[in-house]
């Protein structure tokens, strides 16, 4: 699996730079809003169920990819900056 991380503070491209990639390299593209959004559903933002769900998607995904067939994934997040 190749893996390509972006990090930078809010709101400085990393989404657009992450599209981008993905378009050009046929990389699959995995951002931090994904699971955000989803999560966001069920519990307010910050607290700690919301928190907590958020990281177990995260870490899961990562997990199940890294024993696929699956070849790329790019993920960023944001510094709290």
């Amino acid at each position: 699996m190749n893996f390509i991380i972006i990090i930078g503070a809010p709101a400085t491209g990393k989404m657009t730079v992450g599209q981008s990639l993905s378009q050009l390299t046929g990389y699959k593209l995995f951002h931090n809003h994904m699971s955000l959004e989803l999560v966001n559903q069920f519990f307010d933002f910050g607290t700690a169920p919301f928190k907590n769900l958020d990281k177990k998607i995260r870490f899961n995904i990562f997990n199940e990819v890294a024993k696929s067939d699956s070849k790329w994934i790019y993920f960023y997040f944001s510094l709290g900056i």
